[in-house]
């Protein structure tokens, strides 16, 4: 380890501070361009010993899990707070402007659609029973270290006010000094929470368990490793008026408003459409809003998400008709003959894209295209495959949903 002084030149896509050196580039989080810092650097990572020049972008971080001053911070679940909001929103933006200019892509990208505090309805926490206490929180940055957390400025007051609650009910879950995960999903009917990585409960502790989830207040339902344990109250989820009971585990935007900001923008591109096909549907984020004004075909590989997604459609009058199949479009994507009977066609795939379904889109005539991604830079490529088919891009809009970290959502539209 050695010790020297160097100067922020820019921020890297993780939100890293990044210095030039004549061994190349050193990485230094919780870092601001132009300022001048001393690190302790171990290879081409620097940790701040002090800053000797702050940047005027330098705020005071709004959580004390943040961080003394923003430096190092404790908490791994945010790691730009430290950043002010101007600045901050302008890198997420930039995040998805350098993404598609690296595949030569130079549509005008909007302004991006901002994120606040508290509007975290899903949350994973890192937990683990200890001697004295049941520690709930976050796993420190690059380490295995949980930082138990007291407050939480990014997640819903509804998590904030039961993390009591979430506590009491992993201590009854724990087995061992083992670390789990705990997804919570603040629902209409309470919080629904997922644990995984726990080894098999015993008789008494499930009769514990489910005794302790039954005298609290605010919880809808508990699984473990993905079998429900007990359930309360059926969790229910809103989709644009279509009320949803999600699978145990089952994904769900993080935050409501960024679900409607990006609804409103795949609703006002479908216009008057007829037939939609809707890929990596979900639990129906997307389907169940389009069935309003036109008929669905909904494709997802996960069997309780598509179930989930048909019951509601069932169940809601007023929709137009939807279809479900249960299909791996990575291993399997629709086929282009099999995209004649739809005007329209909505993807939202996980992080990795969907560069083969894409490749079969762009061969596709389908008239109106909405690309949804968590990352911009898969995105880029899915967008310069449908682009090179004829496809052209009609507006970019990058959405904030993970606040104070450097993801980003964005919606594309296209039209051939």
């Amino acid at each position: 380890m050695s010790t020297e002084t160097v100067t922020i030149e820019k921020l890297g896509a993780q939100g890293d501070g990044i210095a030039g050196s004549a061994a190349g580039p050193v990485y230094v989080p919780f870092s601001l361009p132009g300022e001048t810092v001393a690190i302790a650097r171990v290879k081409s990572q620097g940790t701040i010993m002090s800053i000797t020049t702050p940047s005027p972008d330098r705020q005071e971080p709004p959580c004390r899990h943040f961080g003394p001053d923003g430096v190092n911070g404790t908490c791994g679940g945010c790691t730009l707070q430290h950043l002010a909001n101007a600045p901050y929103r302008a890198f997420k933006r930039q995040l998805v402007v350098d993404a598609l200019k690296s595949k030569g892509l130079t549509p005008e990208v909007g302004e991006i659609v901002p994120a606040r505090p508290g509007e975290r309805r899903r949350v994973v926490f890192a937990a683990r029973k200890t001697e004295k206490d049941m520690l709930i929180g976050f796993n420190q940055a690059e380490s295995h270290h949980i930082v138990a957390i007291e407050e939480c400025p990014i997640s819903s007051a509804g998590i904030v006010a039961r993390l009591p609650a979430i506590k009491a009910i992993a201590a009854t879950l724990a087995t061992s000094a083992e670390p789990f995960r705990v997804a919570v999903l603040e629902t209409l009917s309470g919080l629904d929470l997922a644990a995984d990585d726990i080894k098999k409960l015993s008789d008494p502790q499930r009769r514990k368990a489910i005794e302790t989830v039954l005298g609290l207040r605010g919880i809808a339902r508990v699984t473990v490793n993905g079998e429900i344990l007990v359930e309360p109250a059926k969790p229910l989820i809103d989709f644009g008026g279509v009320e949803v009971s999600p699978p145990p585990g089952g994904f769900a935007q993080a935050t409501k408003p960024a679900e409607e900001a990006m609804a409103e923008l795949v609703l006002a591109h479908a216009g008057k459409a007829k037939r939609i096909a809707d890929l990596f549907a979900g639990a129906g984020t997307f389907s169940l809003r389009l069935a309003r004004i036109g008929r669905v075909h909904a494709v997802e590989a996960e069997a309780t998400a598509l179930a989930a997604l048909d019951q509601a459609a069932r169940k809601t009058q007023g929709l137009k008709p939807v279809s479900v199949e249960k299909r791996d479009l990575f291993r399997r994507p629709l086929m282009t003959q099999e995209f004649k009977p739809f005007d329209m066609v909505v993807f939202d795939p996980p992080r990795a894209g969907a560069e083969f379904q894409c490749k079969e889109l762009a061969r596709s005539g389908v008239k109106k295209i909405a690309a949804v991604s968590c990352n911009p830079l898969t995105l880029a490529r899915d967008l310069q495959i449908l682009v090179e088919g004829g496809y052209r891009i009609t507006g970019v809009t990058p959405i904030d949903q993970f606040l104070w970290t450097s993801h980003v959502e964005v919606v594309a539209t296209l039209e051939k």
